[in-house]
């Protein structure tokens, strides 16, 4: 009888588990429509940057996509975040996934699957993702969309999965790029005194499956980079340049070929480092972000305090009589963070002196 009445208390137990249990989190699949967006923020940056081994004479396209989404499930999820990318383009390469646990902290990288066939790429956040609560993420990747004929041209389109609060479209021209074209028409432009052009969307209350389709076109030639183009440029004589001679690049390395103290002659402070790279650009995108109503800053950190790591895995400082060697792609990294707005002038000074 006892034995009888144990059992019956287990299948009892089992069934109640069986409905509590899985309603502790939100179904494993992730649901676009339950998770809508306060924010996304889509930069287009052709020719910005090359990932590693790119084929010579091919233009790039890096894509960033900085969203915050809440947990509207009625439950915590637990499970995979998916986010649809053009995996099937030829060309396509995963650069980055991140979230970004606190705010004012670097981004956290995550490792990440691809699926070609869905068009997805899909990750679980470090923990899971509480009701209401919100969560905030980038992913890059790259693509040869570009084709290069009389001019150089390519089509972007982004079909949003769920409701998006503010939606910014921001597209970077390539540094010496003329004749540029780009459809439907930017209502807002800017230059940079570094005459890198910026074109900006800016969408309020966007529904579920709305679609935007854009156009660009521009003239150049070669195939150098915007952010080698950059490293190239002298500072601008301006105060906030004010004692920093030589190249962007004399300035990190110390005129030692990359693997300086991050000081140049003299001495000086590490303070003008960021300044004499991209704080021209730097700040006209600050004031773009605050003319939109952008939180770019809120990110942290992109574009990153990590190093660049196409393959995701952070790249190992060499330490040599107690220095730590600096590459170009840990600068290059921290770079394109400022440019984009993702660091401020602080955070970047502060990142700098962590790597030296």
């Amino acid at each position: 009888m006892l034995k009888n009445k144990l059992l019956a208390l287990i299948v009892i137990t089992s069934f109640i588990v069986s409905f509590i249990v899985p309603n502790a989190y939100a179904e494993t699949t992730f649901q676009p429509e339950k998770f809508p967006y306060t924010e996304m923020q889509i930069q287009v940056m052709p020719e910005f940057d090359y990932p590693e081994n790119w084929p010579k004479d091919t233009p790039s396209l890096l894509i960033g996509q900085y969203g915050t989404f809440t947990n509207k499930s009625g439950q915590d999820f637990d499970g995979k975040v998916e986010i649809a990318v053009p995996a099937g383009e030829i060309g396509f390469q995963a650069y980055l996934v991140a979230e970004f646990p606190e705010d004012n902290k670097p981004e956290v990288q995550r490792p990440f699957d691809v699926d070609k066939e869905k068009g997805i790429i899909s990750w679980k956040p470090s923990k899971a993702i509480k009701n209401n609560e919100t969560y905030r993420f980038v992913v890059e990747y790259y693509t040869s969309a570009v084709e290069v004929k009389d001019k150089r041209s390519f089509t972007y389109e982004y079909s949003n999965p769920t409701e998006i609060g503010t939606l910014d479209v921001i597209f970077y021209a390539p540094m010496e790029a003329k004749e540029i074209t780009l459809e439907p028409k930017a209502p807002n432009n800017t230059k940079s005194e570094y005459d890198e052009e910026l074109f900006y969307y800016q969408y309020k209350n966007v529904k579920a499956g709305e679609s935007y389709k854009y156009t660009f076109s521009y003239q150049k030639d070669g195939f150098k980079s915007t952010l080698d183009a950059i490293n190239e440029k002298q500072p601008p004589n301006d105060e906030n340049h004010a004692s920093v001679n030589g190249t962007a690049t004399d300035q990190i390395s110390g005129g030692s070929g990359g693997t300086g103290t991050g000081r140049s002659a003299g001495d000086r402070p590490i303070i003008g480092i960021g300044g004499a790279i991209v704080i021209g650009i730097a700040i006209v995108i600050a004031g773009l972000f605050v003319y939109l109503g952008l939180k770019g800053k809120s990110y942290s950190a992109p574009k990153t305090s990590s190093s660049k790591a196409p393959k995701h895995h952070p790249k190992k400082q060499t330490v040599k009589k107690e220095i730590k060697a600096i590459s170009d792609d840990d600068k290059k990294e921290l770079r394109k963070k400022l440019l984009n707005g993702k660091i401020d002038q602080e955070t970047y000074d502060e990142e700098m002196k962590k790597l030296i």
